[in-house]
């Protein structure tokens, strides 16, 4: 395996999910293709029980180690950047990836730092504002008659594909951009609305609408550190205009 890809950085989160014998299979789909970082947002069942232990069959240990996580912004915190699996399209949905293109940009990214694979609910899957956290979508093509798979087939699936991306990615470290993580790029996108409000280039009824597409332009730049800096920046000089012009006596 080349020594630029860390499958131990790839991390698998599961967000409220609701069957244990589903996260005890995703344990063995985990272990199978050689990653080991489980992490549940708020799970709805006992991770713990025989049938997730059952499910698991000889990871078990996986199981055992799963981080829980109250949200998922605290799961993504040190994150380089998430992907979010979805089958509903949709306004806020676009640039959407197969498992085999997420696959080949995740890889590679796993060598600096973790990447998150974030699968939804069973009944559900992700909310929008949960989507907002990722910087891509992942969809996998299914016929129409039963658009919605398993919970665990559906990891085991996007797994299989970054094991085969391995195979194909050559790589060097020559240039390679390294991204601002998740956890600073929130920041960014929390000056970035308080400056926008107060500005009032954005509405107060509904700041997502705009700030949704924001994000889907930032998420195809691909933000480093500088980057965000910069972009901290800006929001500040925003931030002083607008003091600027509120403290000015109107004549």
């Amino acid at each position: 395996m080349n020594d630029m890809f860390k499958l131990e950085n790839i991390c698998v989160v599961l967000v409220e999910p609701q069957g244990p014998r589903n996260i005890g299979a995703v344990c063995r789909a985990m272990k199978n293709f050689g990653l080991r970082d489980l992490r549940l947002v708020n799970p709805q069942t006992n991770h713990l029980v025989h049938g997730a232990r059952q499910m698991a069959v000889k990871a078990t240990d996986l199981l055992e180690n799963a981080r829980i996580y109250s949200t998922l912004n605290d799961a993504l915190s040190d994150c380089v950047t998430a992907f979010g699996t979805t089958r509903r399209f949709g306004k806020y949905r676009e640039d959407m990836m197969l498992p085999d293109a997420a696959a080949e940009l995740a890889l590679p990214l796993s060598a600096d730092e973790p990447v998150a694979l974030v699968f939804g609910r069973e009944d559900s899957g992700l909310l929008t504002a949960e989507l907002d956290l990722c910087q891509h979508f992942v969809t996998i093509p299914t016929d129409e008659a039963l658009p919605s798979m398993n919970l665990a087939q559906a990891v085991a699936l996007c797994l299989y594909e970054i094991r085969r991306a391995q195979g194909k990615i050559q790589i060097t470290d020559n240039g390679r951009k390294s991204l601002a993580g998740v956890k600073n790029i929130e920041a960014m996108y929390k000056h970035m609305e308080d400056s926008l409000m107060s500005c009032g280039f954005l509405n107060p009824q509904n700041p997502d609408h705009i700030m949704r597409a924001f994000r889907r332009i930032f998420a195809r730049a691909g933000l480093d550190d500088r980057e965000v800096r910069i972009l901290h920046g800006l929001w500040s000089q925003i931030d002083i205009l607008n003091d600027q012009l509120t403290e000015s006596p109107v004549e």
